[in-house]
């Protein structure tokens, strides 16, 4: 049985890797508040959609999905089909000269 304690580091350290690791979502909003651009909104958005992603993953929503095999498929074609056009949205992003891309400099 593992101790109160090991459950506890072990959760803490999950909680940090899924924190300090910067992905599309925190690149998103670290470059719209770098630009203030609908900080607020989008800060709104991503903190709502991530605790109902948490209360589905605790709520059993894995039970749901592994009960229906054709749901699975679907959600993996759907998350496929967004981080491919999340991946060329930001290519043509970076591909674009600076003042395509809304920065101003200087000021």
């Amino acid at each position: 049985m593992e101790s109160p304690l090991s459950a506890a580091v072990s959760g803490l350290l999950t909680g940090a890797a899924l924190i300090i690791a910067i992905g599309a979502q925190n690149a998103y909003v670290l470059r719209l508040g770098i630009q203030r651009s609908h900080v607020l909104p989008v800060v709104a958005i991503c903190a709502v959609s991530d605790a109902v992603l948490i209360a589905a993953g605790v709520g059993g929503m894995g039970a749901v999905v592994a009960a229906a095999p054709g749901l699975m498929t679907a959600i993996r074609w759907l998350g496929a089909a967004f981080l491919i056009t999340y991946g060329l949205m930001a290519g043509r992003r970076a591909l674009a000269r600076p003042a395509e891309r809304g920065y101003q400099w200087g000021g």
